[in-house]
């Protein structure tokens, strides 16, 4: 699997259970769902995003455009 498919996997995982949190335990859990988002949202602009160092560390490559 590719390192951005795995990203979006992780990124689509954390926001639902933080939802899930927030609705279900504690509302605060919705400041870490606008957490992911801004992220992604500045990912897009500057293609850097913190998960990418962590899932190329553990060994995953980039997918290969052409």
């Amino acid at each position: 699997m590719s390192l951005e498919r795995t990203l979006r996997i992780i990124a689509g995982t954390f926001i639902l259970i933080s939802v899930g949190l927030g609705f279900w335990h504690n509302p605060k859990w919705f400041y870490f769902s606008g957490f992911v988002g801004l992220n992604l949202f500045q990912s897009g602009f500057t293609n850097w995003c913190p998960m990418m160092n962590i899932l190329r560390a553990a060994g995953l490559k980039d997918c290969k455009t052409e």
